[in-house]
């Protein structure tokens, strides 16, 4: 079952990306009841997606915490695609934000040239900062085709889409892209939140490149964790440095990224509240728990305004 998933991933990725860009046309257009039902089709693709990334992200990936969020996206999407069909339209706010994280997500996956120029541009950035630490171990091609790896003697890592952060740029440019804030404030959110992802993504880099091949993490204790939930043949430095520290630390900064943003346009906070109901089951007003003012479309706040 879980190869047969696993064939079908990308189809089901471009089926759920473009009905959600149907449903978010739909909405723009006035089509209502439309828009609504394409909105059900893109969120029952959706969770079948990410049951078909289990076996990816577990066997292949062997991400403990990639695996239990994409058996959690399942009924997360289902839920979203019941209470969408049950009349709550305001999910076509969320619906919108996901449609765009995929419709900037598809150049890298669909342009070669642009995956091709992003890969490997990453891969040169983190080679530099190496050489600011003190390690010149050089790029050499990767398995991907790409001049990528990290020249270590023995084990070494090279460079993969995933390892660009393209992902977590296009999480924060579809949320913040689908708000109604001002384009002035929407350009300067996103741009925030790239930048920083872009640093951050070329610190993770580094440790994991240096770490996995030098053996930070090649303690007992450390390697009989990896085996206990990686199995025997993972790289113990590898899944220490990449799969424990890096991600959980991840989950932490995008927090905060996502904090930043929240102060410049705070209209994301719309997006969250939809998000927040379809994983809790309750209403939430994240404006007001956070004080939040109310913004108008030129950028100003309702608050202390004189006529």
């Amino acid at each position: 079952m879980w190869e047969t998933l696993d064939a079908i991933s990308d189809p089901l990725a471009w089926l759920a990306i473009a009905a959600f860009l149907f449903t978010m046309l739909a909405d723009l257009f006035d089509r209502e009841r439309v828009a609504v039902n394409i909105g059900v089709i893109a969120w029952i693709s959706f969770a079948v997606f990410w049951l078909s990334m289990f076996p990816y992200f577990y066997f292949e990936f062997q991400s403990p915490i990639q695996s239990v969020l994409s058996l959690a996206a399942v009924p997360l999407c289902l839920v979203a695609a019941y209470h969408l069909h049950r009349g709550r339209t305001s999910l076509l706010l969320l619906s919108r934000a996901v449609g765009l994280m995929g419709l900037i997500y598809l150049p890298a996956m669909l342009y070669e040239p642009f995956t091709q120029w992003l890969i490997e541009t990453v891969a040169y950035q983190t080679h530099v900062g190496m050489e600011l630490l003190g390690y010149t171990p050089g790029i050499e091609e990767g398995q991907n085709g790409y001049m990528s790896r990290f020249a270590f003697d023995g084990y070494s890592t090279y460079i993969i889409l995933a390892c660009t952060g393209i992902g977590s740029m296009a999480i924060f440019g579809g949320l913040i892209a689908a708000t109604d804030a001002s384009w002035g404030r929407k350009l300067l959110g996103i741009g925030l939140a790239v930048s920083i992802i872009w640093i951050l993504n070329l610190a993770r880099n580094v440790f994991v490149g240096l770490a996995a091949p030098l053996g930070w993490f090649d303690y007992p204790a450390l390697e009989a964790l990896t085996l206990a939930i990686a199995g025997p043949g993972m790289r113990n430095s590898y899944f220490i440095s990449h799969n424990v520290i890096s991600q959980g630390l991840a989950v932490v900064a995008l927090v905060g990224i996502a904090y930043l943003c929240m102060r410049i346009v705070p209209e994301i906070l719309d997006v969250l509240d939809e998000a927040l109901f379809v994983i809790t089951g309750s209403e939430y007003d994240l404006r007001t728990a956070l004080d939040q003012p109310a913004v108008r479309a030129d950028g100003g706040n309702d608050e202390g305004v004189s006529e």
